[in-house]
């Protein structure tokens, strides 16, 4: 018969590491100002960029002759794509 020594050793960490998790996540829990201000972060990181290529695909726009959004349409598409990048590089770290 074969005794469980490894996969018991392996249960046995897993275990400790959740458990020092836990505990490390209930010491530090997050307060409110703390959450809000990190929303906020996400929340720029996505709009800037949308609202910046908006602002520079109206200049682009503006310049030439006739009515034309196609420079705004498209660098607020690019905008939002940017955002969404750097949310996820930002909540990967």
């Amino acid at each position: 018969m074969r005794e469980g020594g490894d996969e018991g050793k392996q249960l046995r960490e897993s275990v400790e590491r959740q458990a020092r998790r836990i505990d490390k996540g209930l010491r530090e829990r997050r307060s409110v100002m703390a959450q809000t201000i990190y929303l906020g972060t996400l929340g720029l990181l996505v709009v800037l960029p949308a609202v910046g290529g908006a602002y520079l695909g109206h200049w682009l726009d503006s310049l030439a002759a006739g009515y034309s959004i196609r420079w705004t349409v498209s660098l607020i598409v690019l905008g939002i794509a940017l955002g969404a990048f750097n949310v996820y590089f930002f909540l990967r770290d």
